[in-house]
C-alpha cells in the first residue's frame, strides 16, 4: 500500500512592509514638525512595494496612515514657517 498524500505548500502569512511602519513613525513624528518629509517618501515606496509584493507584503493603512499624517505635519510646517516669517517682516518694519 503506497502513501497518497499529497504535500501542499505551505501558506506564508504575509509580512508588514518595513517601509510603511517607518512611514508610519515618521508620519506621527510629522505632526510634531520632525520627519514629515521621511514619512511622504517611504509611504509612497511602501504603498509600491506592497502592490508589487502580490500579497507578500501588507501595511498599506499603514503606509497610508503615514501619508496622511506626514502631508498633515507637512502643511502645518509650512503653515508655521510662514507666520514666523510673517512676524519677523512686521517686526522688522514697526518695530
Amino acid at each position: 500500500m503506497q502513501n497518497n498524500i499529497i504535500n501542499k505548500p505551505e501558506h506564508v502569512p504575509a509580512k508588514t512592509s518595513t517601509l510603511a511602519i517607518v512611514s508610519l513613525v515618521f508620519g506621527i513624528l510629522g505632526l510634531f514638525f520632525i520627519g514629515s518629509l521621511v514619512g511622504i517618501i517611504t509611504g509612497h515606496l511602501a504603498r509600491s512595494e506592497i502592490r508589487k509584493s502580490e500579497g507578500r507584503l501588507e501595511g498599506d493603512a499603514l503606509a497610508l496612515t503615514g501619508l496622511i499624517t506626514g502631508y498633515i505635519g507637512f502643511i502645518l510646517a509650512f503653515i508655521w514657517v510662514a507666520l514666523l516669517g510673517g512676524l519677523a517682516i512686521l517686526a522688522a518694519l514697526f518695530g
